[in-house]
């Protein structure tokens, strides 16, 4: 088998395993004339099932589909002694009837043994297909195929999957109706908040309340040491910074003289006569 079909095929098994509860050994179901196309055509038809599933199978067969085979005759004897290595099932039925309508019964409307179906039957693999969750299985020259879900089956798939997205009827009595409304969370406009980094940081034990006052209290102090229509004096460090290199000027006062300016010299200029 090729890869690309063998990962096809395990594909659609994990399918039916996760939504369907399929499980190892399947249990495929073959028909009288599935038995005869291998037969004839030389296939070994339970190492090929198992190949094509994917998996370890167990073959069974109706008592039904057993007794067309022996209606044949003596040309379908290898046919028959195929069918006898296949476990039987039961069908419950007292007379034999044809082997699709045996097969159909035994499916049920939902398959409820998870059966795969093995037949060579067109009509029964059409009927099949509306029954949801039922694997086909037959055989395209001398190749065993497994067939691409029936519209049924995707159907069910899809209604699963969306049940599982909500709470089961059960969980809404643990869920309080508050906790089901979302609250929205609106965006906020305008400015966004300063760079902490850039912050001032916050003094160790102080609060707002403390820090205001303190502000308060020197900003009182400030104008309390100035009297009202009195200019601010000046600090006097500064005359010793601003004049570092001269020593003339009133140091009483600390007050430096003026910089006499320098007059140039204008010579003489002697014209003869």
């Amino acid at each position: 088998m090729r890869q690309k079909r063998a990962k096809a095929y395990r594909k659609l098994m994990a399918l039916y395993s996760n939504t369907f509860g399929f499980r190892q050994p399947y249990q495929v179901l073959v028909d009288s004339e599935m038995c005869k196309s291998a037969t004839d055509l030389r296939i070994e038809l339970v190492k090929q099932l198992g190949s094509v599933l994917q998996g370890d199978v167990k073959p069974m067969i109706t008592q039904c589909c057993i007794h067309e085979l022996y209606l044949q005759g003596k040309a379908q004897q290898s046919a028959v002694d195929l069918a006898k290595n296949f476990e039987r099932r039961k069908c419950n039925h007292r007379e034999p009837i044809p082997g699709d309508e045996c097969v159909f019964g035994v499916v049920g409307d939902t398959n409820k043994h998870r059966y795969v179906i093995a037949t060579q039957s067109q009509p029964l693999r059409s009927r099949l297909r509306s029954i949801p969750a039922v694997p086909l299985v037959h055989i395209n020259r001398a190749v065993i195929v497994l067939e691409p879900p029936s519209d049924a089956t995707l159907r069910v798939k899809m209604s699963s999957e969306e049940k599982a997205l909500y709470p089961a009827a059960s969980d809404f009595a643990l869920i309080s109706t508050s906790s089901l409304v979302e609250p929205i969370h609106k965006k906020r406009k305008g400015a966004k908040a300063p760079n902490p980094l850039s912050i001032k940081k916050k003094i160790m034990g102080e609060d707002k309340e403390t820090r205001g006052e303190r502000q308060f209290h020197v900003q009182a102090q400030s104008r309390d040491s100035v009297r009202v229509g009195e200019k601010r004096k000046r600090e006097d460090n500064h005359m010793t910074t601003d004049y570092p290199l001269l020593g003339v000027g009133d140091i009483k006062n600390k007050t430096p003289l003026k910089k006499r300016r320098r007059r140039k010299k204008v010579a003489n200029i002697s014209t003869d006569l």
